[in-house]
């Protein structure tokens, strides 16, 4: 899909009305777990950075945003970077100077696995030595139907599937979750503060409720 498609298809899926409750839901997301992944000193890439949920909630010393959609620009801190490109071209963008590469619902995306290796290629281009790349996403092993009941999913990932591609592409696996957040913001997860700051604190809850995967690989 080209930049206006996305931004037409994103305009039908997530509906205005719902911007805020994003938006509240990745504050306590980013300050209660993934902002232990990121030092205040870090910079941090975020590769289809859709609404700027996760770049505008986690504190970092420089932010790099990379979509298609021409919207997204509209929605990011103006300090954040903005490259309006295909993620494929990340190393071309931020060679060897990223901490922390960060994707949410993205890979599920790509149109195949060359893609896919491509892709991680560039990640790894991308980051320092040490770098981490954080990884959210849908887990085809416990959404078999609801997975593709979106339009532009094109490539099926379980943990174990993209664990084993992230190492041959020469990243070691840090830490593996298989079951973390619900798989939309139109799903179960409470939106209160104080309540998704409860879900994030309780893995029992994940295993009953989460069909998102999350993944936090490293370059050696």
């Amino acid at each position: 899909m080209n930049g206006d498609e996305l931004s037409d298809l994103y305009r039908i899926r997530f509906e205005a009305d719902l911007l805020p409750r994003k938006r509240e839901i990745w504050r306590v997301i980013c300050a209660d777990f993934l902002q232990r992944y990121v030092r205040p000193t870090d910079t941090v890439v975020d590769i289809a950075c859709g609404y700027g949920e996760f770049l505008n909630n986690i504190r970092a010393a420089r932010k790099i945003a990379v979509d298609l959609n021409p919207d997204a620009k509209t929605f990011l801190e103006p300090s954040t970077e903005f490259h309006l490109c295909e993620a494929t071209r990340l190393g071309e963008i931020v060679d060897g100077q990223a901490d922390v590469v960060f994707t949410s619902n993205f890979l599920e995306h790509l149109p195949d696995k060359k893609t896919l290796d491509v892709f991680l290629d560039q990640v790894m281009k991308a980051l320092k030595p040490g770098g981490r790349y954080l990884i959210l996403g849908p887990n085809l092993r416990y959404m078999p139907g609801e997975y593709w009941d979106f339009y532009d999913h094109q490539l099926g990932l379980t943990h174990l599937s993209l664990g084993e591609a992230l190492r041959m592409r020469g990243f070691q696996v840090d830490r593996t979750i298989d079951r973390f957040l619900p798989p939309t913001m139109q799903g179960v997860l409470p939106t209160h503060p104080m309540l998704v700051k409860a879900y994030l604190k309780v893995p029992f809850a994940w295993r009953l409720l989460g069909k998102q995967f999350f993944i936090v690989a490293r370059k050696p």
